[in-house]
């Protein structure tokens, strides 16, 4: 089923370092949000380089969602999250944790640190696939997103 957007072409950042994960969210994506265009950092560093637009990522598109994994190589996805919530130029994108993490202490801080919901990734590619589906669906065609540069409150 393909998701009738709000957004023509939404970016998507997706966080994740597992190779399999990466496919199978991608193939979710191509799916259900075909015009969506998928970036993928692996760690946080490229993460963070992308939605500053540093360096060579200068010319990187500001993503209208972010999917980040905790589990990342070097910082955390939650330290990623406390970076980007804390910078008034990206506090705005939304980010859903989309993990493997069941732990009730990652769940918390999580919220704490305003991510905009958790997701735990189910182990059967159906439900995986089920799973994005309703990501893209939910935040592409009932959500209204902020404009690439929100206003700020005074």
């Amino acid at each position: 089923m393909t998701v009738n957007l709000s957004r023509s072409n939404p970016e998507i950042l997706h966080v994740e370092d597992n190779p399999g994960d990466i496919r199978l969210i991608a193939e979710g994506f191509a799916e259900s949000v075909p015009s969506a265009r998928l970036t993928v950092a692996v760690d946080a560093a490229a993460a963070i380089g992308l939605l500053r637009r540093e360096g060579k990522y200068a010319s990187a598109a500001r993503p209208d969602l972010v999917l980040l994994d905790i589990n990342l190589p070097g910082k955390s996805g939650l330290e990623v999250l406390a970076e980007l919530k804390q910078d008034p130029e990206l506090s705005s994108i939304p980010v859903v944790m989309l993990t493997s993490s069941e732990a009730a202490q990652d769940l918390q801080q999580a919220y704490a640190l305003h991510a905009n919901c958790y997701v735990i990734k189910p182990l059967d590619l159906d439900q995986l696939l089920q799973v994005i589906q309703s990501l893209g669906e939910f935040w592409f065609s009932v959500v209204k997103l902020p404009p690439e540069r929100a206003i700020r409150p005074e």
